[in-house]
């Protein structure tokens, strides 16, 4: 058993349980799962200590055996849902690679839209985490780049990822009253000739198909702009 002042900050330096007393009644994998299943339904707002310790019939109290913080749950909860990413095979093509990386994480994502609030606010470092910034390193191995410009370049990656995902997942939530009501403001906007970049802008932007989401429009072009910047 580790005295406190050589006990690892972080959770994954620490083993389940300590060596001595008696076994624990939960694990990790469980409790990881069980707030999993409340941010899913109701967002991290749903997710609190209390509330995971109950869903694991648990005490209050009884979570802090297992992680010292609602941070480090939200760490264990992560690392749980990265671990059911599925990779795709590396092809060499290092823009396509990062591409098909991206979209792996943008299903997670739309899976679980929690997860977005996640990797928007810190670096998913978690052991499976680790294995995201492992391979999309791979991915990138082609790229005749600093080791700092490539981990900035992942960093943006999942960055990117994670507010499409939240982009598109809002909209998919809007009204069409909402929409309506947006649309019809900034028509007005361009009308009053007041703010004539954003006029011009409107005026030759393309108009959505409606064949494809915003992240498939989006990605393909704003991802290969980044990652074309760290080949330059």
């Amino acid at each position: 058993m580790y005295a406190e002042s050589e006990r690892p900050r972080s959770i994954w330096l620490r083993t389940e349980r300590a060596g001595r007393g008696p076994a624990p009644g939960h694990d990790r994998a469980g409790i990881a799962a069980a707030a999993v299943r409340l941010a899913d339904a109701g967002g991290l707002g749903a997710v609190s200590m209390r509330k995971v310790a109950a869903a694991i019939g648990a005490g209050a109290t009884a979570l802090y055996r297992y992680v010292d913080s609602r941070d480090e749950l939200i760490q264990l909860m992560l690392d749980a849902v990265l671990a059911d990413v599925r990779y795709p095979s590396l092809t060499g093509g290092w823009q396509a690679d990062v591409l098909a990386l991206a979209r792996a994480l943008d299903s997670l994502c739309r899976s679980h839209p929690w997860t977005v609030d996640v990797l928007q606010a810190q670096p998913p470092m978690t052991p499976h985490g680790v294995v995201l910034l492992e391979r999309t390193l791979a991915a990138l191995d082609p790229v005749d780049a600093p080791g700092q410009v490539k981990l900035e370049a992942v960093g943006l990656t999942i960055g990117l990822v994670a507010t499409l995902a939240a982009t598109e997942l809002a909209a998919d939530r809007s009204t069409e009253e909402w929409r309506s009501a947006q649309e019809e403001y900034l028509r007005a906007v361009v009308v009053a000739g007041e703010h004539p970049h954003l006029a011009r802008a409107i005026a030759t932007s393309a108009p959505a198909t409606g064949d494809q989401d915003l992240l498939g429009r989006l990605l393909p072009r704003i991802l290969t702009g980044l990652l074309d910047g760290v080949d330059a």
